[in-house]
């Protein structure tokens, strides 16, 4: 059991249990929150500074956007931030391996294909994967953003391999 005067984590099979003994401010609630409908301040401007300036934070009130952002873009389940009666939690949920081993495999196939074929265009590569156009989308903007390919020109461009 975690003590309730430290932050503290708690790592079960199928989740990750994050702990803060400070709550949110009483003038926002889970849902303006997780709605991203509230004015965010810092309770300790100095420390808020000293992270700014550490380049630790990026802008002050946008951590819980941006985690909730990536977890969409990498196709895993959202967290579940909650305000309790001895602080804050945020419960991150394992992913199963197999889940994880499909993404691969579909990113993987994909790149095979443009291996193979630098012309191939998103709609091929859906009817070959078997994926929406928009899975297509999710997994070469991330083997772009990992540096394996690029696109090279526009709508009649092709694909270049950069890490092989």
């Amino acid at each position: 059991m975690l003590s309730l005067a430290v932050p503290g984590k708690t790592r079960e099979t199928d989740y990750i249990e994050f702990f803060n003994p400070g709550h949110l401010p009483d003038t926002i609630t889970i849902t303006q929150l997780l709605a991203d409908e509230y004015s965010s301040y810092s309770r300790n401007r100095k420390v808020a500074a000293t992270f700014k300036e550490a380049q630790l934070i990026e802008k002050y009130g946008s951590g819980i956007r941006r985690i909730r952002e990536a977890f969409e873009q990498y196709g895993l389940k959202a967290p579940k931030f909650e305000n309790f009666q001895h602080g804050f939690r945020v419960v991150v949920y394992a992913e199963r391996m197999a889940e994880v081993g499909k993404t691969v495999g579909k990113a993987a196939q994909i790149y095979d294909l443009i291996k193979s074929n630098p012309q191939i265009t998103r709609e091929q590569l859906a009817d070959e994967t078997g994926l929406s156009v928009r899975g297509i989308e999710y997994h070469l903007k991330t083997l772009r953003e990992t540096n394996r390919i690029s696109r090279v020109g526009s709508k009649g461009g092709y694909w270049e391999i950069i890490g092989d």
